[in-house]
């Protein structure tokens, strides 16, 4: 059983954003992430996948990560929430992961990315293939980007 949605994830705005992957994803990729479910951020929080999304800030932030993200990237809803997304690749690989996203921005998604990620433990892990996203709401204003893996 997966813990209860965490409360920062329930606040009005944040729940609207946490809502926008799903909507972004189906959007743009023609299926749903998630089983149909009235309570959006529930099933994204309980999803098998990995899934993370960070904003549009001139160093994107993550805003939310999954159970099974935070269990990949070894680390609570509060510290999470607070990293700047790039610092979830090493130094050494972050003009890669930059090619990528200027990919996705381009291209609104991908799904043939694979890559090593860094948890914060200092943990190296595998994903892909993963799916990225751009957020985007039904008037086209980008609102950042989304991925999810397999953990």
């Amino acid at each position: 059983m997966t813990d209860p949605v965490p409360d920062l994830y329930r606040r009005p705005a944040r729940a609207a954003r946490i809502a926008l992957i799903a909507e972004s994803y189906e959007r743009l990729l023609g299926f749903s992430l998630i089983d149909s479910a009235d309570d959006v951020v529930a099933a994204l929080w309980a999803s098998p996948k990995a899934i993370v999304a960070h904003g549009t800030e001139a160093d994107p932030i993550f805003f939310f990560g999954n159970a099974a993200a935070l269990t990949a990237f070894e680390a609570d809803t509060d510290a999470f929430v607070r990293m700047p997304s790039r610092l979830s690749a090493e130094a050494p690989l972050r003009e890669e992961r930059q090619a990528l996203l200027d990919r996705v921005t381009a291209n609104g998604f991908i799904d043939d990315y694979a890559g090593v990620r860094i948890s914060a433990k200092g943990r190296r892990f595998r994903i892909g293939p993963a799916v990225v996203w751009n957020l985007i709401d039904a008037k086209g204003h980008r609102h950042g980007q989304a991925a999810c893996f397999a953990p």
